[in-house]
């Protein structure tokens, strides 16, 4: 056997850092150091890298490849490896875009590591910097007693957080009405310095636990000491509408589990109800994907910066894409563009550019594609600038997506959080959005009054009375 050994910098900077590393022998076996960190999720195995590795490779050609975050290009190196001796590999890597030159900062905001992760700290030191994430939220939840690894860690700012690194630690508040079946839903609560009791409520703490209290006392808990709440899982949920009609949410995690596809429609209908909710992202079990949120933080990086854009909604999720939008000089945001009632059409330009080409991109008005165009030239880069009528649209937005594939497995995508125009869209939309929401309330109630357990009868009046106060913010939107 052959020792390979590589030390992984910067082109750019000179330092050496932190990254992903996938070393395939001439076998066809994947090579690792002893005791390495790997990385979770489908796709290639890589194994982590604090910037030097030393293998252990067979003769014959081995195949190497550097990765760090979405904005560096991955380093494909090729060697032919002797019977016996050491092989040194100087592995420059360089970025593609700088997004935090032009204010954007990546974060992941919904993480977990296992009850089978026995390095816990090792990883959490290394996730962030292997990634590129300047924000990386981590949060504690409960099912049953599973003893996971992250709920080790003490909820709040943790140590490991650097200027350049914002390492939270959140909590995940949750109920399910099933074993694996999300009940009243899953809300991420980050920015906290406490945890919000209860973590968890009904079987997901035991058989006898009741479906209590509402998720939205945890959204109230957390906001009152500057906590940030996010909605999880693409916003399904039977109190998800409930908590967004009634205020109580700062965004929604699009896409968060890697074993989901990237599905809006929810979200969607939402904005259609005129309610303004940031898009965001992560990936749940372990950092398995590129999923993250990129935020425009203006001048000066800071964590409290960063959820300040989250919240204002300057916000756009991929995992690799880039894409800018505009509509009339505006970018996303929580504000609304102010519209003379004379103005029928508005220019709305997207800038999008890619490490991999991409296959399509739209722009969204009230959820219909208005306009697209295909990526026929394998393009790495492009604009698509149209004109788009605004006599009956509510908000824009545009996304993406790709059939290459990340080296976890997964296809391209990206979708930016929307420029709103007016409060509500055309009637039929606000009619067909609220309908939605109203049929889905009414049969939570129909469990909440049928199946759900509860300690006292005053529990479960609470309960409805919410959901009636929910239902009425739609049932007049479908009113008008």
């Amino acid at each position: 056997m052959t020792i390979l050994h590589g030390r992984i910098w910067d082109r750019e900077t000179g330092r050496r850092v932190e990254a992903r590393v996938h070393v395939l022998a001439s076998t066809g076996q994947f090579c690792a150091p002893s005791g390495a960190i790997l990385k979770a999720g489908g796709g290639e195995p890589f194994f982590y890298c604090d910037g030097d590795f030393s293998v252990d490779v067979p003769l014959g050609q081995a195949d190497v490849v550097v990765e760090r975050g979405t904005e560096y290009r991955p380093l494909r190196v090729s060697v032919v490896v002797p019977r016996r001796g050491a092989i040194d590999l100087d592995l420059a890597i360089e970025r593609w875009i700088r997004l935090p030159e032009m204010g954007w900062y990546a974060g992941n905001t919904h993480i977990h590591y296992d009850e089978k992760e026995t390095r816990a700290l090792d990883r959490l030191r290394l996730d962030p910097r292997v990634e590129d994430l300047p924000v990386t939220i981590v949060s504690v939840l409960k099912r049953r007693e599973l003893a996971y690894a992250s709920n080790a860690f003490p909820v709040g700012r943790h140590p490991f957080s650097t200027s350049q690194h914002a390492i939270d630690i959140g909590e995940e508040t949750r109920h399910n009405d099933e074993t694996w079946h999300v009940g009243l839903g899953h809300i991420m609560l980050i920015n906290i310095d406490q945890v919000v009791e209860p973590i968890s409520r009904g079987l997901l703490v035991d058989e006898s636990s009741p479906d209590y209290p509402p998720l939205i006392d945890a959204c109230d808990a957390a906001r009152a000491r500057g906590g940030v709440v996010l909605w999880c899982h693409n916003g399904i949920g039977m109190e998800a509408p409930v908590a967004a009609a009634l205020g109580r949410l700062d965004g929604i995690n699009l896409f968060d589990p890697y074993w989901g596809d990237p599905e809006y429609d929810l979200w969607h209908r939402l904005l259609n109800c005129g309610i303004r909710l940031p898009a965001s992202t992560g990936s749940d079990w372990y950092i398995c994907s590129s999923n993250r949120v990129y935020v425009d933080v203006g001048t000066g990086f800071s964590y409290d910066s960063w959820l300040r854009g989250l919240r204002d909604g300057r916000t756009f999720v991929t995992d690799g894409p880039v894409l800018r939008l505009t509509v009339a000089d505006h970018s996303p945001s929580n504000h609304l563009l102010d519209l003379a009632s004379t103005i029928r059409a508005v220019p709305v330009v997207v800038q999008w550019v890619s490490a991999q080409p991409i296959d399509r991109i739209e722009i969204l008005r009230d959820g219909d594609v208005v306009d697209g165009t295909e990526n026929r030239d394998d393009a790495t880069a492009g604009t698509l600038a149209t004109t788009v009528d605004v006599t009956s649209g509510s908000w824009i937005a545009a996304r993406c997506w790709g059939r290459r594939r990340t080296s976890y497995g997964h296809a391209l995508w990206a979708h930016t959080s929307p420029v709103y125009l007016r409060p509500l869209p055309d009637r039929a939309q606000v009619q067909a959005a609220s309908a939605f929401f109203v049929e889905r309330i009414d049969a939570a109630v129909n469990w909440l009054s049928t199946r759900a357990r509860f300690d006292r009868p005053d529990q479960r009046d609470r309960m409805l009375q919410l959901f009636a106060e929910g239902r009425s913010v739609f049932e007049r939107l479908n009113r008008g």
